[in-house]
Formats: C-alpha cells, sequence, structure tokens
C-alpha cells in the first residue's frame, strides 16, 4: 500500500476490554476497524496531540491522544514496526511519537504526571499505570492526606472483562514538594481541586434530558432513560444501566409496517451484560405518532462551543424522531434509516421467524435487522451467499405461502430466516440481487435461481399451507400432553413434526370455505375422503361412521417418542412465555425448536423414550401372556 501502512491483529486497549482488529495509518490520520465487523474508529490527524510509544509484555503500545482529552490505546506491534511507523507519523503527521518505560517494579510509590486529562503514576522515571480523569465520576478528600477517585461504572465494560476500576486512593503526606499547600490546603488538597479541574463530576447527577416509561424490549422492560453529556443510563424497577457513548456504534431508527409502533435500536460494542446474557443491541419500541417536547439542561455557551450544529435548545415533535436526534447530538453516533427496499404492502420490512421467535427482517442498504427478538445484524459484508428455500423443502406436500431465506456467513455461521410469505419472494429476491449478493439455487447449488422462481411462480395461490392444516387437524380441541401424540413422525430417534409429511390429515381440513386438495383422483368428488372398506363387506352401510374399537383398559400405555418428552418438558414455560398463543401455535414452535436442537441436546429426551419403550415392550409381553378377553363384541377390521 503506497498511502499507507496496515498491520492486523491489533487490539483496542482501554475500558472496553481488548479487541483484535486491523490498524491504518495513512496520509490522512488514523484508522481501526474490529475484526468481524463492528466498530470502527477514525482519527483525523488534526486531532492527534500526541503519540506515545511503550513496550509491554510481547508486544508494544502505541498511545494517541487527542484534542478533547479522550485517548486510544492500540496493542500487538512488532519491534520493527515501531521505527517504520515512526518515521511515516513524523513525515505526514507532524507529530514525533515519544517513547516511554513501563515500571514493572511493583512499587506503590512515586509521582503523580497530570498531561491534560491523563494522570500518570510514575515511579521514577518509568510509568506504573495511567488513567483517564473524564472517567473520574466523583472526587473527594479523605482527611487531610488521601485523595479518593471514583470511577464512572460503565456495564459495557463488564461484558468483556471479569473485573472493572471502581475507585482508587492516593496517599499524599504533608511533606509532599510536587503539590506544596500550606496550613489550610495541605498538598493532598492541592491535588484534589487539580484533578476537579479535568474529572467528569457532576455529569450523573443531572441528565440534559429524560424521558420516562419507554418500552424496551431487550432488555426487557419499561426504563427511564436519561441522556446525559457522555453517557445514558436506563433506569428500571429492576436494573440500572450506564453506558459510556463512546460504546455506541450506531442507532437505527425501523418503522414497523401497518403497526402503531416504532423500532430504534442502539447497537453497542461492546455489549451490556444482564446476568449471563449479552445485549449487543438495545431495542426501543415508541409509539409512532406520540408527540412530546422537550428542553435541553444545557446553556447556551455549551451548546455553542460543544454542540454547534449538533443540537438545539428545545425539541417539539414525534417521540422516536425527538429521542433519535437529540442522543445522536450527545452521541455523535451515526443513524441508520430503512432504505430502498420496500414489501408488497410498501413497507420496510418483510415478516419472518428466526429461532422459533417471530420478528420482522429489514433489508437494509447494507445489511440485514431481524426484530425485536433475538436482534441480528448482519451486514452485506459478512454474507457468503443466500439461498431461497421452498418452505418445507423435500417431501410430497409442500406449503405454497411460504419460503426460507437461508444467509450463509463468511465465518460458517448460518442464519435461516423461516415463514416469510411467498408474494415477498420477488420484492426481496430483486433486492438482494441488486446489492450483487451470491444467490444459491435450491437443490443444485448453482448461481442461479431459475428453479426457485418457477416453483413460487407455478404454484396455485389457493392453496392449503399443508403443515399449518395439519397442526390444527391433529392438535385438537383439548389442552393435554397427550395431543402432540398425533402430530409427530412415529420414529423413536425423531419424533419431531415435519413440513413434508405424507399424511392425508390436511385433506380433512375443519375449514369449509378452504379449497380441499388430494393426491387420489377420487379427489374430485364432493363427499369428503372416506376410509377403505374392509374385504368381505357389502355396501350397506358405506356411507355410516364406521364404529370404532374399544381399547382394552388392561392394555398397557404406549412408548413416547423423544419429541413428546421435549414438549411436555417445554410446553409450559413455551405458554409462560408466551401466554397469548393458541394450542396450535404452540405445538408449531415447539416442533420448530425440535428440529434445530443439536442431536446432544436431544440426547435427554432420546434416553427418556428408549427407557419408555423398553417399558412398554416388557408390559406388552405381559399383556399379551394373559390374552385378555377381547372386549370389542362388534366388527373387527384387519
Amino acid at each position: 500500500m503506497t498511502d499507507g501502512h496496515l498491520f492486523n491483529n491489533i487490539l483496542l486497549g482501554g475500558r472496553g476490554g481488548t479487541n483484535p482488529g486491523q490498524f491504518k495509518v495513512h496520509s490522512g490520520g488514523l484508522a481501526w476497524k474490529r475484526q468481524g465487523g463492528g466498530k470502527t474508529i477514525e482519527i483525523d490527524k488534526s486531532d492527534v496531540t500526541s503519540v506515545t510509544w511503550m513496550k509491554v509484555p510481547r508486544a508494544y503500545q502505541l498511545v494517541v491522544r487527542i484534542k478533547d482529552g479522550l485517548f486510544y490505546r492500540f496493542i500487538g506491534f512488532r519491534e520493527q514496526d515501531v521505527s517504520n511507523l515512526s518515521s511515516f507519523i513524523q513525515k505526514n503527521m507532524g507529530i514525533s511519537p515519544d517513547e516511554k518505560q513501563l515500571s514493572v517494579s511493583g512499587h506503590n510509590w512515586g509521582g503523580i504526571d497530570i498531561d491534560g486529562s491523563m494522570l500518570s503514576f510514575m515511579v521514577g522515571s518509568k510509568q506504573a499505570f495511567e488513567v483517564s480523569l473524564a472517567d473520574v465520576a466523583q472526587t473527594q478528600m479523605q482527611g487531610k492526606t488521601d485523595v479518593l477517585l471514583e470511577f464512572h461504572v460503565d456495564d459495557t465494560t463488564g461484558a468483556s472483562e471479569k473485573d472493572s476500576l471502581m475507585d482508587m486512593s492516593f496517599h499524599v503526606p504533608t511533606s509532599n514538594t510536587q503539590f506544596v499547600g500550606d496550613e489550610n490546603r495541605p498538598p493532598a488538597h492541592i491535588l484534589w481541586e487539580t484533578i476537579l479541574k479535568f474529572a467528569d463530576v457532576g455529569s450523573s447527577e443531572e441528565p440534559v434530558v429524560t424521558f420516562e416509561g419507554i418500552a424496551i424490549l431487550t432488555p426487557r422492560g419499561r426504563y427511564n432513560v436519561e441522556l446525559h453529556q457522555s453517557f445514558l443510563r436506563l433506569q428500571g424497577q429492576a436494573n440500572d444501566f450506564k453506558i459510556q457513548y463512546s460504546s455506541i456504534v450506531r442507532l437505527f431508527l425501523l418503522p414497523k409496517s401497518n403497526n402503531p409502533h416504532t423500532f430504534v435500536v442502539i447497537t453497542l460494542d461492546p455489549p451490556i451484560r444482564k446476568g449471563q446474557t449479552l445485549y449487543p443491541h438495545i431495542v426501543i419500541q415508541f409509539e409512532t405518532e406520540a408527540v412530546v417536547e422537550r428542553d435541553l439542561a444545557l446553556t447556551r455557551e455549551v451548546l455553542a462551543e460543544k454542540y454547534k450544529d449538533r443540537l438545539e435548545e428545545s425539541y417539539k415533535g414525534l417521540i422516536h424522531e425527538v429521542f433519535t436526534k437529540v442522543l445522536r447530538g450527545l452521541s455523535g453516533a451515526k443513524v441508520t434509516r430503512p432504505g430502498s427496499f420496500r414489501s408488497c404492502q410498501d413497507g420496510y420490512a418483510v415478516k419472518s421467524s428466526l429461532k422459533a421467535e417471530d420478528g420482522l427482517l429489514y433489508p437494509l442498504e447494507k445489511g440485514f435487522f431481524f426484530l425485536p427478538k433475538p436482534p441480528t445484524l448482519i451486514l452485506h459484508e459478512e454474507i457468503e451467499f443466500v439461498e431461497f428455500e421452498r418452505h418445507g423443502a423435500g417431501g410430497a406436500n409442500m406449503s405454497s405461502h411460504y419460503f426460507d431465506l437461508l444467509v450463509k456467513l463468511k465465518s460458517d455461521q448460518e442464519h435461516l430466516f423461516r415463514n416469510i410469505q411467498r408474494n415477498e419472494y420477488h420484492n426481496l429476491f430483486n433486492f438482494i440481487n441488486g446489492k450483487n449478493m451470491k444467490i444459491m439455487n435450491l437443490g443444485d447449488g448453482q448461481d442461479t435461481t431459475g428453479g426457485v422462481t418457477d416453483v413460487l411462480r407455478d404454484t396455485d395461490d389457493d392453496a392449503v399451507d399443508p403443515h399449518l392444516e395439519r397442526i390444527k387437524n391433529q392438535a385438537g380441541d383439548e389442552e393435554s400432553d397427550e395431543e402432540d401424540e398425533d402430530f409427530v413422525a412415529d420414529k423413536d430417534d425423531s419424533g419431531s413434526p415435519t413440513d413434508d409429511s405424507g399424511d392425508e390429515e390436511s385433506d380433512a381440513s375443519d375449514s369449509g370455505g378452504e379449497k380441499e386438495k388430494s393426491s387420489k383422483k377420487e379427489a374430485s368428488s364432493s363427499k369428503p375422503p372416506q376410509k377403505r372398506k374392509p374385504k368381505g363387506k357389502d355396501e350397506e352401510g358405506s356411507e355410516k361412521k364406521k364404529a370404532r374399537k374399544k381399547k382394552d383398559p388392561n392394555a398397557p400405555k404406549r412408548a413416547m417418542t423423544p419429541f413428546m418428552y421435549f414438549s411436555m418438558a417445554e410446553r409450559v414455560n413455551m405458554k409462560n412465555s408466551n401466554p397469548d398463543l393458541a394450542t396450535t401455535e404452540i405445538a408449531k414452535k415447539l416442533g420448530e425448536m425440535w428440529q434445530k436442537m443439536s442431536s446432544d441436546d436431544k440426547q435427554p429426551y432420546i434416553q427418556q423414550a428408549q427407557v419408555d419403550k423398553k417399558r412398554y415392550e416388557k408390559e406388552t409381553a405381559v399383556y399379551r401372556g394373559a390374552a385378555p378377553v377381547d372386549v370389542d363384541s362388534g366388527n373387527e377390521s384387519d
């Protein structure tokens, strides 16, 4: 590269943790991009105030400080990189890099060097550590000789690091000669006043603006959202999150089609943590038509000096627009809105499901975003290929109303967006094709889509979805743990419902207004399908309902399949999480969950089924040996 130098596997250090990425220095400044996508940091050379090298364990560290007091620490350079990079920076930026040595003696006494907003603790001429005074939330005197610093608690820090710096105390004896004081103002007091000038003290007391009772879908709950000058805070009844603006990668403003709500998504890097769950996206749901008026708690001087052309004194308008404008002005993050894609209903997204969760898939100019749960952002540059799949492909009976979209990433990860309505196919295909993404054909692996197009075009629009009808017919009217026995496959090693079932139960739909389908020639008859009569029977009772054989109450209970055990274990949780879902929808979601489970995850249920199968075989042998009397004295059938 002639315009600069490129370095791979460089870590970004600091309070956000250490993340590998690609570091580039060019004539216009510096840039760092995280591997796999995510945060990109660009530093203009006019903003750089100093550059410092330091030898750290197994590598070299480059510290870049900029005008507003922030600093960036890049780790992972080799010894031969130092001289080449220093020469380039000096030639193109006019800055001579300094070099500091790291103190490894372990001494906890030394001197303090304050350079702008950076505080360095020096042991002799070597640096033991440094902290940014912009991260200090509170500072106070303890007695006459100690100064206590309390740091901002950034909830994104815990996502990548087990420990976070909470507070620090300096002991300054009265004999100190660096910070000279008097009887009323000892040296510790002089240090405290110096730190107070640069510390971010007081910003946590009064927010710039507050939005009360906002519905947040992930992490779920209602929060008061406070926007401060350097961070935002989510205050809920059970949780309280504090997020530095430096962790915000991008904002998304995405309206919901034909719905009175609008999504505002805050994408974070690193994510926040709640228990063991990481949340890289904060999904906020606003009422689209709600109007608010807000005055910002900022003086005209601060607005003119710090937020010129970015913020106004007051705002009035739709709540999602006001919130986005203020947050963008305070954080400096960019906002992404829907692009050129339009659905068949002139919306910005298509309905689909991901990991058994229903939601909306937004095709954006530079990626796909699935909302609301699990919020999944896929950049176009991360995609290896996409594949349109016929819903239930591979069987005789396939759904005509839906198709699936498989997105394969370069990292070999796959995302399957299911149950997309067929009439969305052409708009979605044209959009993806226009982005020059590789599209794989179903079945033959060729880079053409004619096969899928033909299948979707030639299918009858009025056809019934056999998968949905099958579940409706088999689920029954009663809610019980035994209803799954009818719609699972009769195999001990699988047991999961499939879309390509060859059963004929969907032919006998309960809905009289729907067109009935049958693969048999006699399906053209207006009479419902009837079961074949046993040989030797006349036609006298052909239209009478066949008498059902009574079940022997002493007969052993049939063995349950692995999927039935899974359904019994998960049905209650599914119903509690989705109280509005009908029984058929719960059964369908359980089936989708089972299909996505790995063999290891299914093993406990398979073992339960094997034990139950042995029980059934044993009881059946005893039952047949006892030769019970046939309780059905009526007709018999082979």
